[in-house]
Order: C-alpha cells, then sequence, then structure tokens
C-alpha cells in the first residue's frame, strides 16, 4: 500500500470533482480525524491515518484490502470509481437526480434513466455532470452523468436518456465476487 502519485491523485480527485465539487476537502479534513487515499493493486482505497499506521506492520502479499475501496485504475490509468464510494459521495453531491418508483429497479438492473423515469432534478445541472441518482425517499441508489442538461430535461420526449449510467448498489449483488 503506497501513497498516490501526483497523476493518480489528479486522475482521483478530478473524478471526485464531477460529483462533489470542492466538497473534496471534507472529505480529507474530517472532524473525526484525517483520512487519505492509498494505492493497492491498482485500486484505490480511502482511510483514516489511524488504520494507515497500524496497517503498516502487515505484509503487502497478505494485505487484501483496507478501508474503502474508492476505485481503480484501469490498464489505460483512468480512475473508474466504484459503487462502494457511494456512502461517501451522496452527503455532498452538489448535483442529485431522483428517479420514480417504477424506474428504480430498472436502474438497480444496470439501465440508464429516461425521462420518463425522472422524478427530479437538481437545478442548473449541466450537461455530462456527475450525478448522484436518489429514490424518491431520498435513498442513495448509485452514481451516472447528465446526458441533459436541467432545461433540455422539460423538452425531452420520454424515452430520451437523461442520465448515463456509471454504477449502483445493485453491483452488490451481481459482481459480487469482483468488489473488494
Amino acid at each position: 500500500m503506497r501513497p498516490l502519485t501526483e497523476a493518480e491523485t489528479r486522475a482521483v480527485f478530478e473524478k471526485l470533482g464531477r460529483y462533489i465539487g470542492e466538497n473534496i476537502q471534507l472529505l480529507v479534513d474530517r472532524p473525526d480525524g484525517t483520512y487519505c487515499f492509498r494505492l493497492h493493486r491498482d485500486r484505490v482505497y480511502y482511510l483514516s491515518e489511524k488504520l494507515l499506521k497500524v496497517a503498516a506492520s502487515i505484509p503487502r502479499d497478505n494485505l487484501v484490502s483496507l478501508g474503502t475501496c474508492f476505485g481503480k485504475f484501469t490498464k489505460s490509468q483512468k480512475f473508474r470509481l466504484s459503487v462502494t464510494a457511494l456512502d461517501f459521495l451522496a452527503p455532498y453531491a452538489k448535483y442529485k437526480v431522483w428517479v420514480k418508483p417504477g424506474s428504480e429497479q430498472s436502474f438497480l438492473y444496470g439501465n440508464h434513466v429516461l425521462k420518463s423515469g425522472l422524478g427530479r432534478i437538481t437545478e442548473s445541472t449541466a450537461q455530462y455532470q456527475g450525478v448522484v441518482v436518489y429514490s424518491m425517499a431520498d435513498v442513495p441508489l448509485g452514481f451516472g452523468v447528465a446526458a441533459k442538461s436541467t432545461q433540455e430535461c422539460r423538452k425531452v420526449d420520454p424515452m430520451a436518456i437523461v442520465v448515463f449510467h456509471q454504477a449502483d448498489v445493485g453491483e452488490y449483488v451481481r459482481n459480487e465476487d469482483t468488489l473488494t
């Protein structure tokens, strides 16, 4: 487990910035202590510095995971955010989308959000902005990228895609073998 390089840190923070903006600072400097990001086997983990000190005594070969996996780097060195980061992104999300109860299941199966399933959307959401997807009961379901801006969503036909699917809590069941 090692600290992120400058290029890796930039890639992680750019991806997180699409969803939570300048609230990245709140992830690192929390009231319950200082937290950090560490890389282990191409996966980025988010953990407290106390836990990091305890883990220093464990050999790298024996360490499976530590903290919360926020995502992983692909072979082309692009950072892909994982659904395990949803609990940390949801409270700080700048742009949110609420889906109707009939469309929740479709989203949780890995499909995009259509205009007909859109309940509400945060005002002034730009096109291709990262959004956190909620149920109408304010339960975070996943995250994605806005395919249309808020203004465009008002005018499109009901079968148009308004949010591109990125990750959802249904992945815990669909990909339980690969999530760490």
